[in-house]
């Protein structure tokens, strides 16, 4: 008989169907054993009885959670008292015939039933792989693919070309000292921070262009919103100037987010969160401007702070909700110095840079700016950061040709994902996530010191 997935069964009512997944809970009442089992689909209840099916009774004494199986009953109507309007299938049931375990769960650590799983964060990734299969959890990375899926649309509409570019680099795409050095062959090579310097060089091939890739930072920071592997969402965009950059950057983050929230209401509903404030127009500010009105707020002198700190993002953010009904704000206008080197310096004060922050409910979402796409000044710019040229041939060989204007901007997809949900931690939307402290299992457990003899 043809698998039939469980969503299709409120279809065929009086037939008899195979279906295939896992047990998520056994209730046991006399004769009869009901199980919840579900696939990719959906979640449906399966009614053993044994005055139907003796064999089928015996068997399905020895199911528990988990357990990967196979049945094959009849589909009927729920009688109506009895319909489960949380579930899709609420309105049938599998009056079971035959079933067989396809391969068998070892008895599960924590209780996996509830409609969330009531685990500390260290407990909830050291058994990610089976703290994935939780629904709560499973709805995130829907969500998380939506964002993706609307991305993907968007640079489709803006006319960029998807391209996938290395995560092996001969240099340090930003500087510093935040990379992970790997040995290649006989040379040492770097994990690259950011797509950033292959998108820049694809401008002047594909003129816009866009890709989800994997970036890494060695940062060594353990907090709630850091991660040491991301997957960056990318675009850059030639023949643009800032204010063209910055109505980019607006539509494409704002579109994505309000798209994904849209088209999983149930899943928002699923963590209590509302979609989110997208007004007709983001609030700007320059980055002096929004330190004065969070001092304005707090009381908290920034005047000789570089940056805005997490305290002052979520202030900001506050203030724009309040004032402009927005939970989005753009802040332009970083200093230059903190800035990386191919950042383009304002040139009516080049102090400050062509760059922009997207912040959204309370945290940067996505960073940018208007990039240098002249070689000398390029080459003088990562002089003054100590940055040696000869290390970047390949990049700056493009800017001999005849790079136009540009500029783009990067989202982080897990950090998407965490501000959409109002997460506490940034490693929930990651499936595996990386860290100072892990590697899929934590590193302290992998690596343990042999006992001093």
């Amino acid at each position: 008989m043809e698998r039939t997935l469980i969503l299709d069964t409120v279809k065929k009512a009086g037939e008899e169907v195979l279906i295939k997944g896992w047990v998520r809970t056994r209730r046991d009442h006399g004769k009869l054993i009901f199980l919840d089992i579900y696939d990719r689909s959906a979640v449906l209840q399966v009614v053993v009885n044994a005055k139907v099916s003796e064999e089928a009774y015996k068997n399905a004494l020895s199911f528990s959670p988990q357990d990967a199986v196979e049945v094959k009953g009849e589909v009927k109507k729920r009688p109506e008292n009895t319909i489960n309007k949380d579930l899709k299938t609420g309105e049938v049931e599998l009056e079971v015939k035959e079933l067989t375990i396809l391969a068998k769960s070892e008895t599960l650590p924590f209780d996996m039933g509830g409609k969330d799983l009531n685990l500390e964060l260290p407990t909830l990734l050291d058994h990610r792989s089976l703290t994935l299969r939780h629904p709560k959890v499973i709805s995130i990375f829907k969500l998380q693919e939506s964002i993706v899926d609307n991305f993907r649309k968007i640079a489709k509409e803006f006319g960029c070309t998807e391209i996938f570019t290395p995560t092996i680099t001969a240099s340090a795409t930003e500087g510093g000292a935040d990379v992970f050095a790997v040995d290649y062959y006989d040379k040492k090579t770097y994990l690259a921070q950011s797509p950033q310097l292959y998108k820049q060089m694809m401008v002047g091939v594909f003129e816009r262009v866009y890709t989800i890739a994997h970036a890494y930072r060695a940062e060594p920071s353990v907090t709630t919103r850091h991660l040491s592997e991301i997957v960056q969402l990318d675009m850059e965009i030639g023949f643009a100037g800032f204010e063209e950059l910055l109505d980019d950057l607006e539509l494409v983050g704002t579109t994505i987010l309000k798209k994904a929230a849209e088209e999983n209401k149930e899943i928002l509903s699923i963590f209590g969160v509302e979609p989110p404030l997208v007004p007709n127009k983001v609030p700007r500010l320059k980055f002096r401007d929004a330190q004065k009105i969070i001092t304005e707020r707090t009381g908290r002198d920034l005047s000789k702070e570089p940056d805005l700190n997490p305290e002052d993002e979520k202030e900001i953010c506050a203030w724009a909700k309040e004032v402009h009904k927005s939970d989005f704000v753009t802040i332009t206008h970083f200093p230059t110095k903190k800035k990386p080197f191919y950042t383009m310096p304002d040139p009516n004060d080049p102090e400050y840079s062509l760059s922009y922050d997207l912040l959204f409910n309370g945290e940067e979402i996505s960073s940018g700016s208007q990039r240098i796409n002249e070689l000398n000044m390029l080459t003088e710019s990562m002089e003054k950061r100590g940055i040696d040229p000869k290390k970047f041939g390949m990049y700056l060989q493009a800017f001999k040709y005849g790079i136009p204007t540009e500029g783009g901007f990067s989202f982080g997809l897990e950090r998407l994902t965490m501000k959409l949900l109002k997460l506490k931690n940034v490693r929930e939307a990651s499936l595996y996530p990386r860290d100072m402290e892990r590697v899929d299992e934590r590193l302290s457990l992998i690596y343990k010191k042999e006992p001093k003899q």
